[in-house]
């Protein structure tokens, strides 16, 4: 009897060990290990026993994973293009260039996606987080139920940093205030240095570091660049890493703004490329795909496929247009030459650490395609309504282009010249302009092949399971008592050794504002939308999603371009494919396609009208704040000033390319100054200064009626100008009046009490401007419901 009890004791223990050894394998956090020391009243016999910290498998690599933003599959040397990347050719000689890797055509969800391991509209990232809107695949709403990559390699054991970019957070939770759920730092990462967005200035950039805003330590006059500076950070992090935690291995996630818009860049990179591009996008296509078959970067027989007819031939432009937009690209090309060139010091780093031969990195050159959001003109000059300024204004001054003066773009011309040899361009998940970039993967201490290609569809969700295998850790089936979603990539590990390795990612489904496709074991059928630079105007707000363009069909393993559409000669494959888009957009969240953004249309009974803020309060985002350039609005300061006077900025929204600032100049008076994409298209002034002691300055604005519904949703979108009535008023006088062009706040600035971060709003001061008096409050009062709206109110008249 006592024998049968033993033998059921010691087999209960067994398969309860065998269910611990299980759960140890598939959940988070990993159980602690019972403590195996010895505890005794004596402390001579006893032995201690610490909890041990979780430890990375044995001979673990350090991960590197670089991301760079809006740059398309032709654009770098390392695969033929015309831009020169010394330090990614480098990395490619030594590792390996797959050129059939993809991405999700827009920025958030390619990185969704590529820290999560799931698609894109799985973890609510069906568009950039900007234009979120209240449905599963679109809300911007990173779930519990997608461990981010970052989070699963920190309780493995390893230190994880993120540099740069991060549009990943809902942009209503951008602030100094939270809420942090969404945030680098609450997924994964023990650090983060960078911008929140989908863009920002290179030379005067929103910054944070952790959750805390921080301002760049320079001036660009002092010789300040956002990606310098990013990767100077993550140099510094290295070393500490190196003195600190050698034991330990690294993930570090460097994501550029770089090449993303603005094209911010020193003049001495510009000049490298001066006349580099006068031949024209036509050429230029011709030109990069020629050195793309010779360095077998794409097969032998891929073909070359022609320009779409809504881009115009560069024979078509003036003389001076070609001046113009060719200086365009030269602009671009320096700034992605620097990117490479600081890439390539965090990447020096490393070596000159000795940690390069066990590091895997994998650099992926674009978040998507090259970028058309520029339109035919590009972006520059711009006229006080936001449209592009007249040709000559804007040639006269293309020599500012890359400085600070402007948010610069290139043609969608150029855009496509960059993605050869595919269709299309960033959005257009439809088309592989869109949807492919070049993947890089150095791994000295596995890979043997250097220098070699690999072909075979790869996916960006691959990436997580490729790491995963790559450092021997489990992914968790549950993590804190939540159900994972599975992950949908495949590890090609196998590809890093083995040139025959299949790939295993037979399906993939993409959506990008209603541009739609799916792939299917080397089928791809695709439906386009919209251009590019017709996404976020009221054309999209308006037009029925999809039904401008028919189902195409493609045959990517005889034709790797996409160049010969087989819809008509194979109608019952692409029944299949369009059937199978339709069952995987409801397993992943992609219906409704294209839902219009929930920013632009939030009920004015669901929002706040009054704000109360006082001295000291900064960086309130777009969405945190008043939003006063869609309102007719209430402004009221109740300062006080001292015997001696004062001066400085009261409060100021935006920056230098649109916004509102309330400020008293050196003489002591009040002023109020507008700009709209840096031009004054407002202004009030005090005739004396402000007398001690306290005093209250109002500013009304009474929006202009808007024409119709329609320009009523344009000014929403900021895509119209937005005018008005200003009053100023001080201790109850009225002191000015005018009537403004177009209220329009630059939403990658914030608002600001007490001073003007950021760039200035306006061009009589420079930031930040601290105002010497003190400030009691400052109240902002939303008078009407819409732009234009009927029953506008005149609030202290």
């Amino acid at each position: 009897m006592a024998r049968s009890r033993f033998l059921r004791t010691v087999a209960g223990s067994a398969l309860l060990a065998a269910l611990s050894g299980a759960a140890w394998a598939e959940a988070l956090p990993k159980p602690e290990a019972p403590f195996a020391g010895v505890i005794d009243a004596d402390r001579a016999k006893s032995k201690p026993d610490l909890p041990k910290p979780p430890a990375a498998p044995k001979n673990a690599p350090n991960v590197v994973l670089i991301l760079l933003d809006d740059v398309g599959f032709g654009a770098t040397s390392a695969v033929g293009g015309p831009v020169a990347t010394p330090a990614l050719e480098k990395l490619a000689n030594g590792g390996l260039r797959y050129n059939q890797f993809h991405v999700n055509a827009l920025c958030s969800p390619t990185r969704a996606a590529l820290l999560s391991g799931r698609n894109d509209h799985q973890v609510g990232f069906g568009t950039v987080a900007e234009i979120a809107s209240g449905y599963p695949g679109y809300n911007a709403l990173w779930p519990k139920t997608a461990v981010p990559l970052a989070e699963v390699l920190r309780r493995n054991g390893y230190s994880t940093a993120a540099f740069g970019k991060w549009h990943n957070t809902p942009v209503r939770e951008i602030s100094p205030t939270g809420p942090f759920d969404h945030w680098p730092t609450s997924l994964g990462f023990e650090y983060f240095y960078g911008f929140q967005g989908g863009e920002d200035s290179q030379w005067e950039p929103r910054l944070w570091r952790g959750t805390s805003p921080v301002e760049p330590a320079r001036a660009p006059s002092e010789g300040y660049h956002l990606t310098t500076d990013l990767a100077n950070d993550a140099i510094t992090w290295l070393h500490r890493h190196d003195a600190g935690a050698r034991d330990k291995p690294f993930f570090l996630y460097f994501a550029t703004g770089a090449t993303h818009a603005p094209h911010h860049v020193a003049q001495e990179w510009i000049d490298k490329y001066k006349g580099k591009f006068d031949q024209g996008w036509d050429k230029l296509r011709e030109e990069t795909f020629a050195k793309e078959k010779a360095l077998g970067a794409i097969p032998a027989d891929a073909v070359l496929t022609p320009r779409p007819e809504e881009l115009p031939a560069w024979d078509s432009l003036s003389a001076d247009q070609k001046k113009l937009l060719a200086h365009q690209a030269e602009v671009y090309a320096a700034f992605l030459a620097h990117t490479d060139h600081e890439v390539g010091r965090v990447l020096d780093a490393i070596r000159e650490e000795g940690q390069a031969d066990n590091t895997l990195v994998l650099y992926i050159v674009g978040d998507n395609g090259a970028s058309a959001e520029g339109a035919l003109e590009g972006i520059g000059a711009r006229a006080a309504d936001g449209k592009p300024a007249p040709l000559e204004t804007r040639l006269a001054r293309a020599n500012e282009l890359g400085s600070d003066a402007f948010y610069n773009h290139y043609s969608a011309a150029w855009a496509w010249g960059f993605d050869a040899p595919f269709q299309w361009t960033k959005q257009v998940a439809s088309h592989l302009g869109g949807t492919t970039d070049p993947l890089i993967v150095s791994w000295p201490a596995k890979i043997g092949d250097k220098g070699a290609v690999r072909g075979g569809f790869h996916h960006v969700t691959d990436i997580a399971p490729t790491i995963y295998e790559a450092t021997g850790i489990t992914f968790p089936d549950e993590v804190d008592g939540v159900k994972q979603l599975p992950l949908e990539g495949q590890s090609f590990v196998d590809s890093f050794t083995d040139a025959k390795a299949k790939s295993r990612h037979t399906v993939q489904v993409f959506e990008m504002v209603g541009n739609r496709a799916i792939y299917k074991d080397g089928w791809w059928a695709g439906a386009r939308n919209l251009p590019p630079w017709a996404t976020f105007t009221e054309k999209w707000q308006s037009a029925p999603v999809g039904e401008a363009h028919p189902w195409e069909l493609y045959n990517l393993d005889a034709d790797y371009s996409q160049s010969k559409d087989l819809a008509k000669e194979n109608p019952e494959k692409l029944k299949e494919l369009v059937e199978l888009f339709d069952k995987e957009a409801k397993r992943t969240n992609i219906y409704p396609l294209a839902p219009l953004p929930d920013l632009y249309s939030v009920k004015d009974d669901q929002s706040p009208k009054h704000f109360v803020f006082r001295e000291g309060v900064n960086r309130i985002g777009a969405l945190r704040g008043p939003r006063t350039a869609s309102h007719s609005h209430t402004i009221t300061a109740e300062v006080e000033i001292p015997a001696a006077g004062a001066k400085g900025v009261i409060i100021a929204e935006g920056g230098k390319l649109g916004g509102y600032t309330l400020y008293l100049d050196d003489k002591g008076r009040v002023v109020y100054d507008l700009n709209a994409h840096a031009n004054i298209t407002g202004h009030i002034a005090a005739s004396a200064p402000l007398p001690a002691g306290k005093a209250t300055v109002i500013v009304d604005f009474v929006a202009d009626p808007a024409e119709s519904d329609a320009a009523a949703a344009a000014r929403r979108l900021g895509r119209a100008a937005q005018p008005g009535t200003a009053r100023l008023r001080v201790n109850g006088a009225l002191v000015g009046e005018a009537h403004v062009e177009n209220l329009f706040a630059d939403y990658h600035e914030t608002l600001d009490v007490g001073s003007d971060l950021g760039t200035a709003v306006s061009p009589a001061y420079a930031v930040p401007n601290a105002f010497t008096g003190k400030i009691q409050t400052v109240t902002i009062d939303l008078n009407d419901a819409a732009p234009g709206a009927a029953g506008s109110t005149q609030a202290g008249k």
